[in-house]
């Protein structure tokens, strides 16, 4: 399993920031890589959990799929279409309030699966999610930065 971890305090409330998060089809609307996004299926019963999303990033076309939505806490979804060596790959973010903001935290894991050569594959192979997170971790303090001195 590889796991990387980036966190940045941004100068707002979780309410506001989780406004962005929780909002799982719009998120096109402050992620600068992602091209188009949208809800493709709701939940059982409606919950989110369970609610797939479509991002389109450049030609690529991933689906994730919601497995945590705990407002204005947590979220994390599972990510379906990156290339088959990275096995199952989960980005989780979490909002901790503090004096100056919150610390929004962004994991990507990445779990392989067994043997050395696919755990070392994978781990090489996880840095280009982990850099796609760190950037869209900007793009959300970018974005409500942004908003702040509108």
């Amino acid at each position: 399993m590889a796991v990387f971890s980036r966190a940045r305090t941004i100068p707002a409330g979780t309410e506001r920031i989780w406004e962005l998060l929780g909002d799982v089809g719009a998120l096109s609307s402050w992620a600068r890589l992602v091209d188009h996004s949208c809800v493709l299926t709701t939940g059982p019963h409606g919950d989110l959990i369970g609610t797939t999303r479509r991002v389109q990033i450049g030609r690529t076309t991933l689906v994730e799929r919601i497995t945590e939505f705990d407002p204005p806490r947590a979220l994390s979804y599972q990510i379906c279409g990156l290339p088959p060596q990275l096995g199952n790959v989960v980005n989780r973010w979490v909002l901790s309030p503090t004096a100056g903001g919150t610390v929004v935290t962004l994991t990507t894991t990445v779990e392989s699966g067994p043997g050395v050569l696919r755990r070392a594959a994978a781990a090489l192979a996880a840095r280009m999610p982990a850099r796609r997170s760190a950037v869209l971790l900007d793009d959300l303090a970018d974005r409500i930065t942004e908003e702040c001195h509108v």
